[in-house]
């Protein structure tokens, strides 16, 4: 079967579910079973979505018309995918065991990630254990990430996720991130942290990003301040670099042996997995980074493996067609039902708007077909008393991603056994409410609700849920969205490893600095911006004048 015929199909489908409430498809006693999948302790429950099991079946024909698992077998192979920039897109290979290989023009990527690895183990032991010393030979408490995009939004999430996880050789180390380029969250910290006991990690994949650089040269400057030393000692002392490029890593001062090497096929989103996990790796040992690498594998051979009917991040990605290109809804709302989730929705807005965010196809033509949609999200309970009342009463269809861990504080207090039980209730009441709207109540009370006591329900949903959150359970969850967002890709046949719609930004971002220190404004830029510049070069001269 070609796409065109399926996607006739699906539309043919769409029209008739289209007038079917979620209440009507519910009513059938056996959906869950037949639309809930399991994996490797992962439970993807679809049947709040406004679909049929011969839908399924129906966009599974679409994901074989479409090439996809030949697709898959080229991403995992070491194929170049992602075209525009001629390379391949190997995050999988970062949590490849180190038994197995790849070869990619010759060389294998594998053993490379274990050579990165074994250092990033290393550096690890020697903070862990004391034996990495400041200027003054104090043992380093603190450790400052800094970065911006993938090399912040990562670690930053998944330190979050898994604090409780900390070995007890972590106890003692304070990790700070920051990727602000104003300057906000670096100066609010400096004054609080001792320089000599402090150990900033710069990763950057080019060592070019003027928002991480920025901040690095803060730091220095406070350290060389702080310590009046040489910047050699300095950087020997206080920086770890993390880059794709070692020899500018180099220019900026950072000695080799401080360096860790990632590669130019490490997306940025994609980058958790490799030396930019330092920080994950210090948070949780190096342990606990291998258990989340080894979580990820699990579902990258899951993904290769399993037939599409079974298989986690293939449904998941089909579900989101059947909504964005079938019944028209363009709005995602993630909701983990669990505080240490707390980054994750910023974490997956990077992922999913940064790698599906485009409107040009491989053959560099127009889309016909909608592409991503607009993602946001928040905890569950803190979402319930903000946007909430939008998801149940408001005019937008938006549908909802309900992440949990099924098990939590198993072997602490009743107590906090209770909170978890409320967290997993709330979870499972508001996926039933936006589902079946008023008829979640019984019939009497509903109908004599007042208008704006009404609930239309038919929102449809996806949970998520997971045996319980630990290292490894967190590397599926992260790998199945990221496996979720190539799926769809390819589809929808665009490049979802590149992204030219931030590069053009930084670069018009540089040339604004020039601007700024001009005494009037180029005649060549627009009448806004030099309307604004105008403004705010007259307020820096009358602050200068004073």
């Amino acid at each position: 079967m070609n796409p065109d015929t399926c996607w006739s199909n699906l539309r043919d489908s769409a029209q008739i579910l289209k007038k079917k409430h979620l209440s009507e498809l519910l009513s059938d006693d056996t959906r869950f079973d037949t639309l809930s999948f399991s994996h490797d302790g992962v439970l993807l429950d679809l049947s709040r979505q406004r679909l049929l099991p011969e839908t399924v079946d129906q966009l599974v024909a679409l994901a074989e018309a479409s090439g996809l698992k030949e697709k898959i077998d080229a991403l995992i192979g070491g194929a170049r995918v992602n075209i525009t920039e001629d390379r391949a897109a190997l995050h999988t290979a970062l949590r490849t065991p180190a038994e197995k290989s790849l070869e990619v023009d010759g060389v294998d990527v594998v053993a490379g990630v274990q050579q990165t690895l074994q250092k990033m183990d290393k550096l690890v032991s020697i903070l862990h254990s004391g034996q990495w010393r400041g200027y003054n030979g104090e043992a380093i408490d603190t450790v400052v990430n800094i970065g911006v995009g993938g090399s912040d939004l990562g670690p930053l999430m998944t330190c979050h996720a898994l604090e409780e996880f900390k070995p007890d050789t972590v106890q003692g180390i304070d990790l700070h991130f920051v990727s602000s380029m104003d300057g906000s969250q670096l100066s609010g910290l400096l004054s609080r942290l001792n320089p000599a006991t402090t150990l900033f990690v710069l990763s950057s994949k080019s060592f070019t990003t003027i928002d991480t650089l920025a901040n690095a040269a803060t730091a220095r400057q406070w350290l060389l301040d702080a310590s009046g030393l040489e910047v050699e000692t300095i950087l020997r002392h206080h920086f770890i670099g993390i880059t794709a490029q070692p020899a500018k890593a180099c220019e900026w001062g950072i000695p080799e042996q401080n360096q860790l090497l990632f590669w130019d096929w490490t997306g940025g989103r994609y980058s958790m997995w490799s030396a930019i996990g330092l920080p994950i790796a210090i948070a949780t040992g190096m342990d606990g980074f291998r258990q989340l690498l080894a979580g990820a594998h699990s579902i990258d051979t899951h993904y290769q493996q399993a037939p599409f009917k079974e298989n986690l991040p293939v449904l998941l990605a089909l579900a989101g067609i059947w909504n964005i290109n079938l019944l028209d809804i363009h709005a995602h709302a993630i909701l983990p039902y669990d505080g240490r989730l707390a980054h994750l929705p910023s974490y997956l807005e990077q992922l999913e708007m940064e790698s599906n965010g485009k409107s040009v196809t491989l053959d560099g033509a127009d889309s016909d077909a909608r592409t991503c949609p607009v993602l946001w999200g928040e905890i569950g309970p803190n979402a319930q008393h903000a946007f909430y009342q939008l998801l149940h009463q408001g005019t937008e269809a938006v549908m909802c991603d309900f992440i949990v861990p099924a098990k939590r504080y198993t072997e602490q207090s009743q107590t906090l056994q209770e909170q978890h039980r409320l967290a997993l209730a709330n979870c499972l009441a508001q996926a039933r409410v936006l589902a079946l709207g008023d008829k979640a109540l019984d019939e009497e009370t509903a109908s004599a609700a007042p208008p704006w006591k009404r609930y239309r329900g038919n929102q449809p949903s996806t949970v998520i849920l997971v045996d319980e959150l630990t290292p490894y359970s967190l590397g599926q969850l992260i790998a199945i969205y990221e496996h979720k967002v190539y799926t769809q890709a390819v589809i929808w046949q665009i490049n979802p490893f590149d992204q030219w719609g931030v590069e053009l930004g930084k670069k018009m971002a540089t040339a604004m600095l020039n601007e700024l220190d001009e005494a009037s404004p180029s005649t060549t830029l627009d009448s806004a911006t030099r309307g604004l510049l105008g403004r705010i070069n007259r307020l820096r001269h009358d602050s200068e004048s004073a």
